[in-house]
């Protein structure tokens, strides 16, 4: 299950972002999809966990959008991560036209239990 957490100027504009919370749950999936854990289009409840934060007046970015994505570490995923982000960041960009975003890949050691 990846977490995907979005920082966010607050120049940007809600419709804006609405359409990229639309939007990343589909494109993320894609991009981490392996053998391990394929994708197979029907997400469910917990397959994608994405959350907005607004850059606060201490933060310092140089971005106007960057979008955080933390994924299960395997070896079929972190052999190419840096292809995998950066057709990302270009499916973002075609699907919601940002233009000045930065998206950061990680494949920590993880696991994950959810309820039924």
């Amino acid at each position: 299950m990846p977490l995907v957490e979005v920082t966010y100027a607050p120049s940007v504009a809600e419709p804006k972002l609405r359409e990229l919370g639309l939007v990343l749950p589909h494109l993320v999936s894609k991009a981490v999809e392996c053998p391990e854990e394929p994708y197979d289009g029907a997400l469910q409840p917990g397959d994608v966990e994405v959350r907005f934060r607004k850059l606060g007046p201490l933060d310092h970015s140089g971005l106007d959008v960057v979008i955080e994505v933390k994924s299960k570490w395997f070896e079929s995923r972190a052999a190419n991560r840096q292809e995998r982000v950066d057709r990302l960041h270009e499916d973002i960009r075609t699907a919601t036209g940002l233009r000045d975003l930065g998206v950061y890949l990680s494949l920590p050691s993880a696991a994950w239990s959810q309820g039924d």
